[in-house]
């Protein structure tokens, strides 16, 4: 049986785990254990971990700047996969959102992770075309 619950900082080495595991995934200093414990603070509840047989099989990373939602990290182990386990996790991440008001979602998909744009792709997300992102990183933060 399949359970989905919400994640907590117990959940921390075993999603880190699924993320090194995961092709197409990038792991950043703002993926630490502290970083990890400041978002999941601040956007209470509404990051999810889904369970099978005791072991953690898939989670996704959600929070907001009060206005537009954002998603990260939605990984389902492929053993797992296509059984809806990842539009379960990403249904709860929205359904959060919208409880406070927010109606628009936003994630990154790395340009050379293909198999995830087709997912997103799948699910009814439009790719961006009108806009590009920029960033910035302090000098000694290149990893951030």
């Amino acid at each position: 049986m399949i359970t989905i619950r919400v994640m907590t900082m117990d959940d921390y080495d075993a999603v880190l785990a699924l993320m090194n595991a995961t092709p197409g995934i990038s792991i950043r200093d703002a993926d630490s254990r502290e970083a990890t414990a400041r978002y999941l603070q601040r956007n209470s509840g509404m990051s999810f971990v889904a369970q099978a047989d005791g072991k953690l099989i898939g989670c996704v990373m959600c929070g907001h700047d009060g206005r537009r939602g954002y998603l990260q990290h939605l990984l389902v182990l492929p053993e797992y996969r296509r059984q809806g386990i990842a539009q379960s996790l990403v249904q709860r991440c929205l359904s959060c959102l919208e409880a406070l008001g927010i109606g628009k979602c936003h994630l990154d998909v790395l340009k050379t992770n293909d198999a995830a744009a087709r997912y997103w792709h799948g699910q009814g997300w439009q790719r961006r075309e009108d806009i590009d992102r920029f960033s910035f990183t302090r000098p000694g933060n290149e990893n951030a």
